[in-house]
């Protein structure tokens, strides 16, 4: 009995790599490793920390791996039923939501003014250079895992770990902004302040004592749809877009006839530094793209749908922002912009009182579509992340009859109701955006080092060219980002750092050789595009307050405390079990990690094929 994966090895043995059971909560079902048998096995592994730390920062994964032996760690496949048409209206309802809605009010009222509009466009081009370099993963590696199963494959384990749980943070904090955010235009549609519908607990700090039992009650809902179907789902969202995308149209005309130029007459009240920080914050308006990547696993033609699902639901949705935008600072003066729902009180001031109501049913229409979508996609990131043992393989836990990760589903929502319930948007959304723009980055740094370098393929000489350009074009993305934080004027390190980054990037383009072609989709002007996104993300992090990377940091910290003393030791058991059973069956099982582990060849000329293009990663 095998399990059978599309383009995958067909003979793994079953009961060697999953175990059967059903919906239980035993030991068995969260730490099932070796290592977490007894005490004296863990003090053991806690004594071989460092060695286990090594052994697990120089390991990859190959892309077979992450498509068969990882994925069948689920029990049950996931169904294979959305196509591109589904996948552009997932982009859609996972990205137009309380970013535009909530966030364009603020920025432009206290950072941006009317040059709102150029934050947008700043953001959407990082958006749109990071939705390129996900879509050649996401076409070659299409797992649920997402940027964390790309990471893997080209980084390593510990990097896709770091990077793991930013994600999984950036889905929590983006539902509960998005949550916090439907209250206040739920609060408007009934004309009342948001303010009416949350509880005040005097005893907590101020930024977390307006309580918030309704974004409670609407995730619970999401969370229940969400378990059903995931073809269900799409269907909703996609009516829901429609209709959303049909208010959006009616926002515009009807806000541009009431337009008055005079209110752009002072476009950069703020100047250039904040059109930089507004678009480090309105970036949280283009999360959740990623989240379209991670149903590559459900999508039927990957290779085709996509590129045209990521690639045309960030073309829409940058075009809709951008004249959102402007019809909102046409309407009123910059400073008379509620922060909180800025186009229903526009519109009130206009005169228009009962075009908010429409506003606020389009914003309710859109948020909700961001918050199942998200659901969906942040339920298969750590599916994928808990068939590494990362996190309990409990989580990995796919039913049968659905299709879905419902484990993995109520936990992440569980989470996202709790942070909901207690935190302000402006702390959320700020957070949200270095998580966002670090993965995104990293992601970028993968894509390069997945076409200049294939082991036993890239020679000595030119992987050292390729780390050392890598190494420049950060170092130069980081001065400038710093020195842009630290420095109201001046500009003399840029002529330093911006030369540093364009030279980098030339040599890696004119002295290392790609060693990978992509095999059906490609990120076009390689390196430029994904250096230029390694570029904009770290420079858009350099326009955060320093709040937000303190709670950054702490959250990094607690990563490293759950990674050391839990996660490390379970991958690297699963791991070596694996290598163990490959051993013991050479004739089925090929190398399922570069650089750690015994070869195992299939024989004869088409098992020789294979193993050259196991140890090139090719497959």
């Amino acid at each position: 009995m095998g399990i059978n994966s599309e383009g995958g090895n067909n003979d793994v043995p079953v009961n060697s790599v999953i175990k059967r059971r059903g919906c239980s909560c035993s030991k068995e079902d969260f730490l099932p490793e070796e290592s977490f048998k007894n005490w004296t096995n863990y003090r053991k592994a806690l004594g071989q920390t460092l060695t286990r730390f090594q052994d697990r920062v120089v390991t990859r994964s190959l892309d077979d791996t992450e498509l068969n032996e990882v994925r069948a760690r689920s029990q049950h496949e996931m169904k294979r039923n959305l196509s591109w048409w589904d996948l552009i209206w997932f982009g859609i309802g996972a990205v137009i939501g309380a970013g535009i809605f909530v966030l364009t009010g603020q920025e432009a009222s206290q950072e941006s003014g009317p040059a709102v509009v150029l934050s947008y466009v700043v953001s959407g081009i990082s958006a749109m250079l990071s939705v390129f370099c996900y879509t050649e993963f996401a076409v070659e590696i299409p797992v649920a895992g997402g940027s964390f199963a790309y990471l893997r494959v080209e980084l390593g384990d510990f990097v896709a770990y770091i990077a793991a749980g930013n994600i999984l943070l950036e889905y929590v904090i983006g539902g509960a902004a998005v949550a916090r955010a439907w209250t206040s235009y739920f609060a408007t549609l009934l004309n009342h302040k948001p303010e009416d519908f949350r509880i005040i607990a005097h005893s907590l700090p101020e930024d977390y004592n307006h309580l918030d039992p309704i974004a409670v009650v609407v995730i619970t809902l999401i969370c229940i749809f969400a378990v059903v179907s995931t073809k269900g789902t799409s269907r909703f969202n996609y009516i829901a877009s429609i209709i959303h995308l049909v208010i959006i149209v009616f926002i515009i005309i009807a806000g541009l006839t009431k337009a008055d130029v005079k209110n752009y007459s002072n476009f950069t009240p703020f100047g250039v530094r904040g059109i930089f920080k507004s678009s480090a914050v309105l970036f949280f308006a283009y999360v959740g793209f990623d989240a379209v990547s991670t149903m590559a696993e459900e999508t039927k033609n990957p290779a085709r749908d996509i590129p045209i699902g990521l690639v045309g639901a960030m073309t829409i949705t940058t075009l809709a922002y951008c004249i959102l935008a402007v019809t909102l600072c046409l309407m009123q003066p910059y400073a008379q912009i509620d922060p909180n729902a800025p186009f229903s009180v526009a519109f009130e001031a206009v005169g228009m009182d009962w075009a908010k109501y429409v506003v606020a049913f389009g914003a309710l229409k859109g948020m909700t579509t961001v918050l199942l979508v998200g659901a969906v996609g942040q339920a298969r990131y750590l599916t994928h992340i808990a068939r590494t043992h990362m996190v309990p393989p409990w989580l990995a836990q796919v039913h049968g009859k659905t299709g879905t990760p419902i484990n993995a589903t109520v936990v992440m929502l569980v989470a996202t109701a709790v942070i909901a319930f207690f935190t302000k948007l402006g702390i959320l959304s700020d957070l949200l955006s270095i998580s966002t723009l670090f993965i995104f980055m990293l992601v970028a740094v993968a894509l390069l080092v997945r076409r200049y370098y294939v082991s036993g393929v890239t020679s000595e000489s030119h992987r050292n060219r390729l780390i050392a350009c890598i190494v420049l074009i950060l170092g130069s993305s980081i001065a400038t980002a710093i020195f842009w934080a630290v420095s109201e004027e001046g500009w003399v390190l840029y002529v330093v750092t911006v030369p540093v980054w364009f030279l980098s990037t030339l040599a890696l383009k004119l002295f290392v050789p790609q060693a990978r072609d992509p095999k059906l989709w490609g990120v076009p002007l390689v390196p430029w595009f994904p250096s230029a996104s390694i570029a904009i993300n770290i420079f858009l992090l350099g326009s955060i307050d320093a709040k937000s990377f303190m709670r950054f940091g702490v959250w990094t910290a607690l990563l490293l405390l759950y990674y050391f003393f839990m996660g490390l030791h379970a991958s690297y058991d699963i791991a070596k079990e694996a290598e163990e059973m490959k051993a013991g069956n050479p004739a089925k099982w090929k190398t399922m990690e570069e650089g750690n582990g015994t070869s195992a060849p299939e024989s004869g000329v088409e098992g020789d094929e294979k193993a050259s293009k196991v140890s090139t990663g090719d497959i």
